[in-house]
């Protein structure tokens, strides 16, 4: 699997790194879960996951075929999600 960035996404990240992400889609606990982006209606996958520092993010992303993903936003969970993404990793 290949994970790239969209043109200009680096640039919009604000108080995340960019290893920080990439940490969470490649940890060996993370949730893939279906969703739709925002305004736009488009299909994504995103990631929950924490960093090795224990951060909890989501990283959105889409197809390009295949396994590859074209990464689209990232942001900290909110405290609804967080709480939803608790319960989900003490299942695991």
């Amino acid at each position: 699997m290949v994970w790239e960035w969209l043109p200009g996404a680096m640039d919009s990240l604000v108080e995340i790194e960019p290893y920080e992400l990439m940490q969470v889609v490649h940890a060996e606990r993370r949730w893939p879960r279906l969703g739709v982006k925002d305004f736009t209606g488009l299909p994504v996958l995103t990631v929950w996951g924490r960093t090795r520092a224990g951060r909890p993010l989501m990283v959105a992303s889409r197809s390009l075929g295949g396994l590859d993903r074209q990464i689209v936003a990232v942001r900290e969970l909110r405290p609804a999600e967080l709480a939803e993404f608790e319960k989900w990793e003490a299942t695991r």
